[in-house]
């Protein structure tokens, strides 16, 4: 985010998974809230995001990034029409694995600080649901020179404390599918030509010096 702020990388799409189960804390949330977590979600390791909204427990997802600089044209329609097209993508490449999914189409009463401690207990008229379950939503954090949404689609559960909807279909699988197709329909959606490269060095470099403040308990356990 603030490399493409600045001009010195490009709109980048980013997509990952996590090493070992953790929960991620929304920016306003209460650290005090996941220590009173009964095990096994209380057990996991954890960290704090930079946007708001309810916790997540990552664990067998796909989770994405877009970054663009805030006068990008698919900016041009509000921040709300980049999770619509987004969440296009994601509601094209679930249907792409055999999943109708839908968009919530309703929002609840949660707040960033206030709700269901997990985020996929919250609901968000731009959610992604198969069924009445919630199977991806996403999330925005906007500076004066860009904007980062990220989400969470999630392909299994082995923790019944998050409530999700899960894809029938083998994780490996599912997560493989829905990295390429994902790709695929981001393209359609967005008009974008998107090329597959790694960080650069300098990219790589500037990540390592925040790792310091994004693991300390400073920042982590912050009131």
């Amino acid at each position: 985010m603030l490399r493409v702020g600045r001009s010195e990388s490009p709109p980048t799409l980013r997509l990952y998974q996590w090493d070992a189960p953790t929960i991620s804390l929304g920016y306003f949330q209460r650290y005090a809230d996941y220590e009173s977590l009964a095990p096994p979600a209380g057990q996991l390791a954890v960290v704090r995001r930079l946007t708001g909204g309810g916790a997540i427990l990552h664990d067998l997802e796909l989770t994405y990034s877009l970054t663009l600089p805030v006068k990008h044209r698919l900016l041009s329609g509000g921040p709300n029409r980049l999770y619509e097209l987004a969440h296009d993508a994601v509601m094209a490449s679930l249907d792409s694995l055999g999943l109708t999914a839908t968009r919530c189409g309703v929002t609840d009463d949660s707040t960033p600080a206030r709700g269901p401690f997990f985020c996929f207990d919250r609901r968000h008229c731009y959610d992604v649901l198969i069924g009445p379950g919630k199977i991806a939503g996403s999330a925005q954090r906007r500076t004066r020179k860009a904007m980062l949404q990220h989400g969470s689609i999630i392909l299994g559960n082995r923790y019944t404390q998050q409530t999700t909807a899960t894809p029938p279909h083998p994780f490996e699988k599912s997560v493989q599918h829905i990295r390429s197709a994902l790709v695929e329909h981001l393209a359609d959606v967005t008009g974008h030509l998107i090329q597959v490269r790694n960080w650069s060095a300098t990219e790589a470099a500037a990540a390592a010096k925040l790792i310091p403040k994004y693991a300390g308990e400073a920042w982590t356990k912050r009131a």
